[in-house]
């Protein structure tokens, strides 16, 4: 498809600005949501609480303290320029720093800790990127996981962003996804007694690391559904498929354009949204000789689409896809490229020149950005990588301005990977 041809149409609804007291008459029983943050609190200290007692139990008893792993990811880079969407400041900053503990806290149950890092417009940000108690059920297949942890959608969102094949990744993740998608909630996994792989996930999620603003809090605020499956063609050649969605029970609140700032800024969860994400992945894999630690091509393929993105868009949504091909030359030495695009309609809101005070116009601005990537990287093992990547955006669209206003024409970018103990070998669920 050549999008550069393709002009994308504008949706306009007309609707009527709230008083300047709205933020007063937003929440007419204040003490509801102070009982619904105090219960929230409540919730994560005694969640807290828990698993600081059982790794201390584990550890002062039994042999189980034998098995835990500590691990430190240092993941730090250098850019020319920051990429419109991207996840990494210009010039030198820490891109995703981890430290991680993980081990058994008894028969069946397994717990995972990670404190991450990261700096953005000249400050280091912390999180808790994961803290997730695991009961797993060999004999049935059936696993059980809580906590804060990253969703399973898509082909790489579960994975830290050090393991990916590029510094930045694709469009559809950074757009739909805030990059990295990881919030609180509980997972179901059946992994299916068949000779191929086969494993069916549920998930449940607070929403929040979503979707910051919304205006609607429910308890549940997302949830997911994947089926993911593969398998062996012969000893050089595998596949990988998977099917996911995201139903998305926050709605975000449109982009108000008057208020916005016109700086660039770090970005936080999901910046386009819809109640309902679809997203679909196919991975081929060939090795030469049998030995992908030597050779292996790898050729990725991903889709994704955001439906219902307001109630008053219609058919509209976004779409996005993306294309990477991974080729291991040597070992310890690879090289990629990468192609992808992303298509939205941003639901925002404008004011009328004519009527500043008390109108306001829905517009839904069109607009698409493409991105392209070529890379070299010396990965003498799953913990240590230095990349080299060149890449370049364009964006079009009628409403380019209001919807992606800083694409970068090329930028060059550094990239240095350093892990330590247990991050030499981790590797996501």
């Amino acid at each position: 498809m050549h999008l550069q041809k393709y002009r994308l149409p504008k949706a306009t609804v007309r609707l009527t600005r709230a008083p300047d007291n709205t933020a007063k008459s937003a929440m007419p029983f204040p003490h509801l949501h102070l009982l619904r943050v105090a219960a929230t609190v409540a919730l994560k200290a005694a969640l807290a609480l828990t698993f600081t007692a059982l790794i201390v139990q584990t550890a002062l008893a039994g042999d189980d303290h034998r098995h835990w792993e500590f691990g430190l990811v240092l993941d730090t880079a250098y850019s020319g320029k920051t990429m419109e969407l991207g996840y990494r400041d210009r010039n030198l900053q820490l891109g995703h720093g981890d430290i991680m503990i993980s081990g058994p806290l008894g028969r069946g149950l397994y717990l995972e800790a990670i404190v991450s890092g990261h700096t953005a417009d000249g400050r280091l940000f912390t999180h808790t990127e994961r803290l997730l108690l695991t009961h797993e059920r060999q004999d049935s297949g059936f696993s059980l996981g809580l906590g804060r942890f990253a969703s399973q959608v898509g082909a790489i969102n579960a994975q830290h962003p050090h393991e990916d094949d590029f510094s930045e990744r694709p469009l559809l993740y950074r757009g739909f996804l805030g990059n990295h998608w990881f919030d609180d909630g509980l997972r179901l996994n059946w992994l299916a007694p068949t000779p191929f792989y086969l494993r069916l996930g549920a998930e449940a999620f607070s929403g929040r690391q979503l979707i910051e603003q919304s205006q609607a809090t429910p308890v549940v605020g997302a949830g997911t559904l994947s089926i993911k499956t593969g398998a062996d063609i012969d000893p050089t050649r595998s596949w990988a498929f998977g099917v996911s969605v995201l139903n998305n029970f926050r709605q975000a609140a449109p982009h108000d354009h008057a208020a916005s700032s016109s700086a660039h800024a770090h970005l936080h969860g999901a910046s386009f949204s819809g109640r309902q994400l679809w997203m679909s992945d196919l991975t081929l894999r060939w090795s030469p000789q049998g030995r992908p630690e030597e050779q292996e091509l790898k050729l990725t393929w991903e889709y994704a689409s955001a439906r219902r993105i307001h109630p008053d868009a219609g058919a509209l949504m976004h779409t996005a896809s993306a294309l990477a091909a991974v080729w291991r030359f040597r070992r310890n030495w690879e090289m990629g490229a990468k192609a992808d695009w992303l298509r939205v309609h941003q639901p925002g809101l404008h004011d009328d020149d004519s009527n500043p005070a008390t109108a306001a116009t829905l517009e839904f601005g069109a607009a698409q950005l493409r991105e392209k990537a070529l890379m070299i990287a010396y990965r003498p093992d799953h913990g240590r990588t230095l990349r080299l990547q060149y890449s370049r955006q364009q964006a079009r669209g009628p409403d380019v301005a209001d919807v992606f206003p800083h694409p970068v024409r090329e930028v060059l970018m550094l990239q240095l990977v350093l892990g330590f103990g247990s991050a030499r070998h981790h590797h996501h669920d």
